[in-house]
């Protein structure tokens, strides 16, 4: 029996996919930064968008069985807000993650990060996709710039 790829994802699809809050994947269709189509009440995602804003193909489903022997393969997804973040402060910030997040990496899994600034409501979402180990040394990273530039 050929194996079959759905063309298009629901939003509840998505949101499993990359283990994020289905309010969170349906801000990013209202955004614009996750293309999706509307058919009635339901945004759809076609797997060609939903791989363009992954970088990565959709992973088919395959039975348990079919799992290749070895170690375990597993990734990381976190949304961080930071609160009261002017423009060029957003844009030091964004700079300054995008750039390690572009730098060498140990791993197979390659560390994404996207960032959006409100200035309206003066907040920066930065959104991290990677290995739990390279996703964790973002996080702090995100930590400590944000507790210094506090302290200061």
């Amino acid at each position: 029996m050929p194996e079959h790829h759905p063309e298009y994802f629901s939003v509840e699809q998505v949101a499993e996919l990359l283990g994020l809050h289905v309010r969170t994947v349906r801000g990013y269709v209202r955004d614009g930064r996750l293309r999706g189509v509307r058919i009635g009440k339901q945004y759809r995602i076609a797997r060609r968008d939903f791989e363009a804003f992954t970088g990565a193909p959709a992973a088919a489903e395959e039975p348990a069985a079919a799992a290749p022997p070895g170690p375990l393969h597993a990734e990381a997804s976190a949304v961080v807000q930071i609160e009261a973040v002017g423009v060029r402060e957003a844009a030091r910030l964004s700079n300054t993650l995008l750039a390690v997040a572009a730098g060498p990496r140990g791993g197979p899994v390659p560390l994404r990060v996207e960032t959006l600034h409100n200035e309206e409501r003066s907040t920066l979402k930065v959104i991290v996709l990677g290995s739990p180990a390279d996703a964790a040394e973002l996080l702090l990273l995100i930590h400590s710039l944000t507790a210094e530039g506090r302290q200061a």
